[in-house]
């Protein structure tokens, strides 16, 4: 259900880009308790010389950086939820990438329920159909 866009700094690295998908999926069940099998975690590289702080490479910058953005169904989470997430987002890349500038973002996007889904059908039509099931 959430589908996730992951930016980082830096030369393109398939292992890393791996690494770093396992980290964000694991993250993404234990924080906001999203299913793995339907977690989407799409990784790409810019190089630090093209990305910008202030008009300032993090090549001069001597920094890393990432933008991660997250989409899931709007009112699925807490505030407190999202708020651990972001914090252990941040926690989790510095961890693996080394100096992480302070403007690295991460932004979770929720759409409504009835305008979201995968497998042809909204996430709305899933939650109503699993419940008439019980």
């Amino acid at each position: 259900m959430p589908i996730i866009s992951l930016k980082v700094s830096g030369k393109e690295d398939t292992a890393l880009a791996k690494e770093l998908a396992v980290i964000i999926s694991d993250l993404t069940k234990k924080v906001l308790n999203k299913k793995p099998e339907v977690t989407v975690v799409t990784v790409s590289f810019i190089p630090d010389d093209l990305w910008f702080i202030n008009s300032e490479s993090l090549t001069e910058l001597n920094a890393k950086s990432f933008h991660l953005t997250i989409k899931i169904s709007d009112s699925t989470n807490l505030k407190e939820d999202k708020a651990q997430y972001i914090d252990a987002v941040h926690h989790a890349l510095a961890a693996r990438l080394g100096t992480i500038h302070p403007v690295s973002y991460t932004a979770i996007e929720e759409t409504r329920a009835d305008a979201y889904g995968y497998d042809g059908l909204t996430i709305e039509y899933k939650w109503i159909n699993n419940r008439a099931k019980l």
